[in-house]
């Protein structure tokens, strides 16, 4: 008995472990779709902002709290340093 345990155990044990990393793959793969695609809306409405605010030369402060935690989270989802020239940009404008 103990032994067909054993081969069952044997058996078993290596499908299941294959099936519970192929399941972490594919959350991970939903995971990073879905950081790229927040990281991709963050970018356009940085810019969306920088755009906006940079053509009135001024910038309301909820506007700039808005641009500080966009930014923020893009950064934290690995974004590009072309943000960096227009966060300083907006950063110099008054804030009306």
């Amino acid at each position: 008995m103990q032994e067909i345990l054993m081969t069952t155990y044997t058996i078993a044990l290596p499908i299941i472990l294959g099936y519970i990393v192929w399941l972490l793959k594919q959350q991970k793969q939903a995971r990073d779709a879905n950081s790229e695609g927040t990281k991709c809306l963050l970018r356009v409405k940085l810019i969306e902002y920088h755009d906006r605010y940079m053509l009135e030369g001024s910038i309301p402060s909820y506007a700039l709290g808005n641009w500080v935690e966009m930014y923020s989270a893009y950064k934290g989802l690995g974004g590009n340093g072309m943000m960096e020239g227009m966060n300083n940009e907006v950063h110099k404008l008054p804030i009306k």
